[in-house]
């Protein structure tokens, strides 16, 4: 059959933000391709047959989806377009066309019906028979696409006559012609790559010559067209990052228009030997990307076995430091990174409360995709002389019996800068994600009480972790979207810093919210019929948005936040489930419900029968206050 093609992997945003890999839908008995583009009369008149064939098989497992590679069109006008026009169908954005170049896609309107068992097309061609240029029928003769899923549901094939599909050509852009490996595409690669493979980095292979590229390029491709490569995962529509290390599309189409092109040598001298050679110049003098550190730990040597389950090491090493100091960059150099999932590192004051280990003073860490940085300018981080350096370590074994030693160093300002940096996170402890189940989301905020400069946020899951957003939410009501991370990948723990601090006022909510894939479709799922709750260990699964501020009024000289009532904030942000600002009692357990019997009855000061964050951190105090003064008590009668 002429169109028994194989149709090949991709991974698109619709224009609603949203992710789709055409890989994931291999449950599917079909997959519906229908090319739209804005203000074609044509695909405007198909709509309602659209709707009526995805209607008709609406219970069976058939995808329906939308392609726009219009170059005139981008997500906001797709946006108007589809609210204008009511379609409910996911459309996605072809933004480097090469979706629609690798389909043939000549003009909207066209359908392609996909036979997810082996990725070949089952059919192209118009919906159905109703439509031609300037003409329509009442009703359509013959149903196309209809038949076409009813033959691959039925494992049998399609045998019909039809004419090419009528529709507004597109403009596809033809590949670009003698593109020079040396002048354009050598300083995509290493502004794009190079970072990681090179000897010695993180990456699998190292670009280190023509050849080797070369022999690569059919994977460089994929990963292209699949958004793999390079590992950066926000939406590229919202928010503006001073760390952005995304590819553009006319980068991306460059590369893959190159490749296409068989990846010509062409003329001049291969430059990759000597960036490479320069790449490790630079790295074996300078053993400290930073510089070198003013302290650095020597976090205990671990031995990690090949195999199984190694629960996280916690350390809490003696600084010995004799006098105050603030921090202002911290980096951790991995003993052996195929190990090492994460580093934390924080401090305790002598003499305190070290159940909160690394997060009591948290200074930073190390995860893949984390590097080392400085502090914003002109703030720091506070370490007590003589606090003890706490470090929690993450391993996860890879088949090798290998030991780590990881350091960590510390780098001092001269003088105290002039504010605080501070470290939170919004944080749900009772997420609970239901076997079997596609997409499941869980969420939490974090209510600030004082006006606040937000620096960078950071979205954290497991396995299972499927999309992440982090919207902020002002007293008024109104919500901006901050950052939206389509496709999570737990490979890479990326920190998303705004090119601008983003300002936030007193009274606005930080919400995080995660998506969840517990389905047999993650490929990545330890066990899909399990309901998943919290945990620390990368099967189990974790609600976790770390973000990085200050307080807009606090300075070194003057400090005003307090670590408890951010954790009632913390509380009272996973506990309230309608994110209204306060714990109602069927909100919570009966357990947690008894616990806070009395909160309810005495620290319920506007009498709105919820607990919001000031009245939950009274009532903390004075239950704190009770067993104090119990705990006193009960030692002045041991002692007589």
């Amino acid at each position: 059959m002429a169109w028994a093609v194989p149709v090949e992997n991709f991974s698109l945003l619709d224009h609603n933000g949203d992710a789709h890999e055409l890989y994931y839908y291999s449950d599917a008995d079909a997959v519906v391709l229908i090319v739209q583009g804005n203000a074609c009369p044509i695909i405007r008149n198909a709509l309602p047959d659209i709707r009526e064939v995805r209607d008709r098989f609406v219970d069976e497992n058939v995808v329906f989806l939308m392609l726009n590679a219009n170059p005139q069109d981008d997500r906001n006008s797709i946006q108007a377009e589809a609210e204008e026009w009511e379609i409910d169908l996911p459309i996605l954005v072809d933004e480097t066309q090469l979706v629609a170049r690798g389909l043939g896609v000549t003009r909207t309107a066209e359908a392609f019906v996909i036979n997810p068992s082996n990725w070949e097309l089952a059919y192209r061609g118009p919906l159905n028979d109703r439509l031609g240029y300037e003409r329509q029928k009442a009703e359509a003769d013959v149903h196309y696409v209809a038949d076409a899923i009813h033959a691959v549901k039925n494992g049998g094939e399609l045998d019909i006559q039809t004419e090419a599909a009528k529709g507004c050509l597109i403009n596809i852009e033809e590949p670009a012609s003698e593109i020079s490996f040396v002048d354009d595409v050598v300083p995509v690669l290493e502004q794009n790559c190079m970072r990681c493979h090179v000897p010695g980095g993180i990456g699998p292979w190292s670009m280190s010559s023509y050849e080797m590229v070369k022999g690569f390029a059919p994977m460089m491709r994929e990963v292209l067209r699949t958004n793999r490569m390079p590992p950066w995962h926000a939406d590229p529509h919202i928010g503006t990052w001073g760390n952005d290390r995304s590819i553009s599309i006319a980068e991306k189409k460059l590369l893959v228009d190159w490749i296409e092109a068989g990846a010509p040598r062409g003329e001049g001298e291969d430059p990759l030997g000597e960036i490479v050679a320069t790449i490790e110049e630079n790295r074996s003098s300078v053993d400290w990307p930073l510089g070198e550190p003013d302290f650095i730990v020597d976090v205990p040597a671990f031995e990690v076995p090949a195999t199984g389950v190694v629960e996280y090491q916690n350390h809490e090493i003696a600084s010995n430091l004799p006098e105050d100091v603030w921090i202002r960059g911290i980096d951790v150099k991995p003993g052996d990174t195929n190990v090492l999932h994460h580093a934390l590192v924080g401090s305790n004051e002598p003499g305190s409360n070290s159940r909160g280990g690394v997060f009591n003073n948290f200074l930073g860490g190390y995860a893949p995709g984390v590097i080392g940085d400085f502090a914003p300018e002109g703030t720091g981080t506070l370490i007590k002389a003589g606090s003890n350096i706490a470090i929690q370590m993450h391993y996860t074994p890879y088949g090798k019996t290998v030991v780590d030693e990881t350091q960590i160093g510390l780098y001092f300002h001269d003088e105290p800068p002039e504010r605080y940096v501070r470290h939170g996170v919004v944080i749900n402890f009772n997420i609970a994600i239901p076997p079997n189940t596609k997409a499941h989301e869980e969420g939490a905020y974090i209510e600030f009480d004082k006006d606040a400069e937000l620096y960078s946020i950071l979205p954290h899951s497991h396995y299972r972790g499927s999309s992440s957003t982090f919207e902020l939410e002002l007293p008024s009501g109104e919500r901006e979207l901050l950052l939206s991370v389509p496709e999570y990948d737990f490979n890479w723990q990326t920190g998303y810093a705004f090119a601008e601090p983003k300002h936030v006022p007193a009274g606005s909510k930080l919400i995080h919210k995660t998506v969840y894939d517990n389905s047999n479709q993650n490929f990545a799922n330890p066990d899909p019929d399990k309901t998943v709750t919290w945990g620390l260990q990368s099967w189990d699964e974790m609600l976790y948005g770390a973000f990085v501020y200050r307080w807009s009024d606090e300075t070194s000289a003057n400090p005003i936040h307090s670590a408890a009532r951010f954790r009632a904030a913390q509380t009272v942000g996973f506990l309230d489930s309608d994110m209204d600002g306060g714990i109602q009692s069927d909100e919570i357990g009966e357990r947690l419900k008894k616990q806070l019997e009395p909160a309810f009855t005495h620290f319920d000061a506007n009498g709105n029968e919820a607990l919001e964050v000031d009245e939950l951190f009274n009532y903390q105090k004075f239950a704190a206050q009770r067993r104090a003064q119990a705990q006193r008590q009960q030692a002045e009668v041991q002692s007589n």
